[in-house]
């Protein structure tokens, strides 16, 4: 891994010698793993998605963005814009690290329409000579032409009393006459929470209350909380820190989740269900949603995740975001599901039906690396049965379903080069109903399943080599008779 002095890491993009940042560039795009059809950055290392929002008939989408190399550095706001949710246009930097508020780092925060501007509500940290952390809530202003306005002072200009500094990823919305706000904080016993905070005018802001919940000590903090109704229900997303693993729940280095309930808009107080992850595979976090321009509820996460090496971090660049997907609440439980628009990528199609069984089948013609596959699965007599993608003499990423748990395992132990700081090979999820489709997306360097139609989603990064096409296919014992259709994918 390569060590970053600390000048480094926030040294900022316009001091940095216009030959080297070319040579970066170059590096980058040689890289055998960019992907195809995914958010990624031109260069550096790209995190947490923020301020979407449909906004004068565009999506809007800004991410965490150090240009300068794979590590968590000086962060400013690159922004993307689409017109469909299908394909998003790079747009460049939007919110650069300029003032002694966000002199180290404009971090992670939110959009909203008012009038006619797109307002953003982010974090600013600073730190001092002594290097300690200042957090400050700040906003900016974004009007129809694409250009950004910072207010001259911090809308919240500290933690309130009994919080360390810590306070970070304002999520707003705005509900009968106020906007309000939710903040990912740190009390000062080093458990995490959220706060309320209320506005008139997204300029004077006051704190409300503490997000009451039944988890008043799940982790050490709580980052990128959102906060949305669905239908009747009211939810609640947040990213714990510090929780402990326990059976298949919690194995990743740190969490993104749910709870579903009902919020009182009085008291803050949250009657709920359990905290329950949104992705079971390896590389998610710090997702972020708004709602189209149809009224439905889309959101975007991080396809990586804090203190974890990847194998491209020494080719310059790291991460990507996933695909959309649109959220709906059906029995007491997130669903999500692939935003429709990316039918749109659909090409060349290709389908089959057949039965596997104990022998190894390989797929023919099917392979690729950037493709759709829709695995229906019709008749299902198998112990456990297998599907592998990307798959080489040497390769393979391993779907397995086993018939009587009704549990999915993700394995990428053969998936070519591995992540570092990952906590073993493979993720499970228990499904509450059999197995029955299985729609995967698959881009140059990562898979997303999506399980039963959105019951549940798995998500990975993968690092194989370029003969790695394959799709293969087989069971324990019995047979399974699959359909299988498969859409290669053109942008």
């Amino acid at each position: 891994m390569i060590e970053w002095t600390r000048e480094e890491r926030y040294q900022t993009l316009e001091t940095f010698p216009e030959a080297a940042y070319s040579a970066l560039e170059e590096m980058v795009t040689s890289s055998l793993y960019r992907q195809q059809y995914h958010i990624q950055p031109p260069t550096g290392l790209l995190n947490d998605p923020n301020g979407f929002a449909y906004f004068n008939d565009q999506y809007h989408l800004f991410y965490q963005w150090f240009p300068l190399g794979a590590v968590h550095g000086l962060k400013y706001w690159y922004h993307t814009v689409s017109d469909d949710l299908a394909t998003f246009k790079n747009n460049g930097i939007a919110i650069r690290p300029d003032t002694q508020f966000d002199s180290h780092g404009a971090y992670s925060g939110s959009g909203i329409v008012v009038d006619d501007e797109l307002k953003l509500m982010y974090t600013g940290n600073h730190r001092t000579e002594d290097w300690d952390r200042k957090s400050y809530q700040l906003l900016a202003s974004m009007d129809k032409d694409g250009v950004i306005t910072k207010s001259t002072s911090p809308v919240i200009a500290s933690p309130p009393e009994g919080y360390t500094e810590h306070f970070r990823d304002p999520k707003v919305w705005f509900e009968d006459g106020n906007y309000y706000a939710v903040i990912g904080a740190q009390r000062n016993d080093e458990t995490g929470t959220i706060l309320v905070y209320q506005s008139k005018d997204l300029t004077d802001w006051s704190l409300i209350s503490e997000l009451k919940t039944d988890y008043t000590n799940f982790g050490y903090m709580w980052e990128c909380p959102d906060y949305f109704k669905l239908g009747d229900m009211d939810v609640v997303l947040f990213c714990p820190q510090g929780v402990d693993k326990f059976e298949d729940k919690f194995w990743n280095i740190y969490q993104s989740g749910y709870i579903l309930g009902t919020l009182d808009k009085e008291t803050f107080e949250m009657m709920h269900g359990e905290f329950i992850e949104l992705d079971n595979g390896f590389d998610f976090y710090a997702p972020q949603t708004t709602l189209d321009k149809d009224g439905n509820r889309i959101l975007i996460g991080w396809m990586g995740l804090p203190d974890t090496g990847y194998p491209t971090d020494k080719e310059g660049w790291a991460h990507c975001l996933t695909l959309p997907r649109v959220l709906t609440v059906e029995d007491n439980k997130l669903r999500q599901r692939p935003v429709p628009s990316l039918k749109k990528l659909r090409g060349q199609v290709e389908t089959a039906e057949g039965y596997a069984t104990k022998k190894n089948v390989k797929l023919h013609p099917y392979e690729g690396k950037q493709y759709e596959l829709i695995v229906d699965v019709l008749e299902n007599e198998s112990t456990e049965f297998y599907i592998e993608l990307r798959v080489s003499k040497k390769e393979s990423t391993m779907i397995t379903y086993n018939q009587s748990e009704r549990r999915v395992t993700l394995d990428r132990f053969d998936s070519g080069l591995q992540p570092t700081g990952v906590d073993g090979f493979s993720r499970s999820v228990v499904l509450d109903s059999d197995l029955s489709q299985l729609q995967i997306f698959v881009d140059t360097s990562s898979i997303e399943i999506f399980l039963n139609d959105g019951e549940k989603v798995m998500t990975t990064r993968i690092f194989t080599s370029s003969d790695a096409t394959g799709i293969r296919t087989s069971t324990e014992s019995g047979q399974v008779y699959f359909k299988f259709t498969k859409y290669d994918l053109i942008v």
